[in-house]
């Protein structure tokens, strides 16, 4: 056992100890960036001792994602070290490996499941060495960080070609995913099949509608979200590849969740989910497709599904100030998209968007001007507006048509989410849509008006 492993990790358990001590914040991420310079090569020294890793990435859903498939693999009788705290660049996934080793740096659990940003994955996928790497989407994000899409498959194309064992479960319905996938020799498929879960026509804000080996549009049967669905190339043989996991029978019960059917072979597998919307559907099929390929059983998979509650700020609900407020993380316009699409029909009276332009956010935030806020008038609601970038967003809806009495902009969070509660009437929910460094902020807030048991962020 080397000395410079063991003085890493006690000098990262040292200093998460101080952290939550001292409530400095950083617990998620400092411990691994000390560890790192003690002794750089500590994350592959530690995932060395695991029997398993798992790494799932993507633009959207890798939280919840990687926090089904940990569930799962517990459910199956295998815990398994995981972020859940959703620090996925290489401090991140440090700090976590540390907390959950020995002082000797032996992890205590034979698995491991990591979130990894969609950037960092080509970085430390020779020091993870995953056994299978799960790929949920990609979408245009944090433009000032990740440049275009295709910056990132590239890497993506690049670390799969230096993983010739890892069995690689992707998106069939994101075509651009569908593409790079092809760059790994073991591979597996998942997607929706059922068609009228979608919608005939791409939204503005598609990211993908050219073939990217011919450069024809791509010919869709149906959408499901953003570029996601079934889709061809008139001109070259390239399509959707035909999925091994699939959802069938999808109903979306709203913001309440889903049921769907997930078929693999000859098995089916009817099952409901508290996780709202169509994209969670997704999130289920990908930790399925995992498990299924880490032998988990169908009874498994259900039991750990239908007992997931939505992560921190993807969904959950919580009551405060007399009002049940929900929190819907927005970031991109994918996902900002497919949460109106979601709340829009619940009829909700009162709104709270909060958009923060901090680095974890990403700074440009032309993004917003693809957001289909279109789909809001005809409400009878308030939108209260706040974060760095209300102005934005305000200006964004007038010309989408919304009433400029029926909104308001205050800046400051906490004033924002009482002046949302007050515009929201008895026995109705407050729907808050806050982009990433927002909704920790709105956490906080209401951890300390003791509504949410407080969460060890970064």
């Amino acid at each position: 056992m080397s000395l410079r492993l063991t003085g890493a990790v006690a000098a990262g358990k040292a200093v998460a100890h101080a952290s939550r001590l001292l409530r400095l914040g950083g617990g998620t991420v400092l411990p691994g960036r000390v560890a790192r310079w003690v002794f750089p090569p500590v994350l592959e020294r530690l995932a060395a001792s695991l029997e398993q890793v798992v790494v799932v990435s993507g633009t959207n859903g890798k939280t919840t994602t990687a926090r089904l498939l940990a569930r799962m693999l517990e459910s199956g009788g295998i815990p398994a070290v995981h972020n859940r705290a959703g620090a996925n660049l290489q401090a991140g996934l440090v700090a976590s490996l540390l907390l959950a080793s020995d002082v000797r740096g032996r992890p205590r659990c034979r698995a491991g499941v990591f979130e990894v940003d969609e950037a960092t994955l080509p970085t430390v996928a020779d020091a993870l060495r995953p056994g299978v790497v799960v790929l949920t989407n990609l979408f245009r994000d944090q433009l000032d960080r990740y440049a275009e899409l295709e910056r990132v498959a590239e890497g993506w194309g690049w670390a799969l070609g230096r993983l010739p064992s890892t069995l690689v479960c992707y998106n069939a319905d994101d075509p651009q995913v569908a593409d790079v996938a092809q760059a790994a020799r073991r591979r597996l498929a998942f997607g929706i099949e059922d068609s009228s879960a979608g919608r005939t026509t791409l939204e503005e804000a598609a990211d993908v509608r050219h073939c990217y080996r011919c450069g024809v549009a791509y010919r869709y049967e149906v959408v499901f979200l953003s570029h996601a669905g079934h889709y061809a190339c008139p001109s070259c043989e390239w399509g959707r590849p035909t999925p091994e996991v699939r959802a069938e029978r999808v109903r979306i019960q709203g913001t309440s969740g889903f049921e769907a059917e997930l078929a693999w072979g000859a098995e089916r597998l009817a099952l409901r989910s508290r996780l709202p919307g169509l994209y969670n559907v997704y999130n289920v099929l990908a930790a399925a497709a995992a498990a299924r390929c880490l032998g988990l059983s169908g009874d498994v998979v259900r039991q750990a599904t239908e007992s997931v509650a939505p992560a921190f700020g993807r969904g959950e609900r919580l009551a405060w100030g007399g009002v049940s407020l929900q929190i819907l993380l927005v970031k991109n316009p994918a996902g900002f998209n497919e949460v109106l699409r979601l709340v829009v029909p619940e009829k909700p009276r009162a709104l709270l968007v909060a958009i923060h332009d901090r680095t974890a956010d990403g700074r440009d935030v032309s993004w917003l001007w693809d957001v289909e806020f279109e789909q809001l008038c005809g409400l009878d609601a308030h939108i209260t507006l706040s974060g760095i970038r209300a102005e934005e967003v305000a200006l964004r809806l007038k010309y989408a048509g919304w009433p400029e009495d029926k909104t308001t902009v205050e800046k400051d969070l906490v004033r924002a989410l009482r002046r949302a509660r007050e515009s929201t009437p008895p026995g109705e929910v407050l729907f808050c849509l806050p982009t990433y460094t927002a909704m920790l902020e709105l956490r906080r807030i209401l951890a300390r008006a003791g509504a949410v048991a407080p969460f060890w962020e970064d």
